[in-house]
């Protein structure tokens, strides 16, 4: 039996880069349009090259941005004792993605949740 490499490393490093790629983004909206033109497109760029690079390791990232929240999504809620418990809620945004193989969730994704829209 082959046993397979510790994927410890290459969950870090993308989890890491996808994280910088959402700060990177963030400060972009910062610039003026033209200059933040010049930027979008390499952004994009690494954030495909991250999205291949874990493909070809098996990983699958899962953004949840937008989704109604509920009890059993493989996120770890950072604020959802802000909210009283019958409240629909919705991920506002995704501090860290969903990791995930074929064989289901290698690693929990971070999120803050908002009130859903009524």
């Amino acid at each position: 039996m082959t046993q397979q490499p510790d994927r410890a490393p290459l969950l870090e490093l993308v989890v890491s880069s996808w994280r910088a790629t959402r700060i990177f983004g963030s400060a972009l909206e910062k610039l003026d349009v033209l200059e933040r033109q010049r930027y979008i497109a390499q952004l994009r760029y690494f954030a495909g090259r991250i999205e291949a690079c874990a493909e070809a390791g098996g990983l699958r990232l899962v953004n949840l941005e937008g989704a109604s929240y509920d009890s059993g999504m493989a996120i770890t809620p950072l604020n959802l004792e802000d909210f009283p418990r019958d409240s629909p809620l919705v991920v506002a945004t995704m501090l860290e993605p969903v990791v995930m193989n074929d064989e289901g969730v290698l690693r929990l994704g971070t999120a803050v949740l908002r009130e859903a829209d009524r």
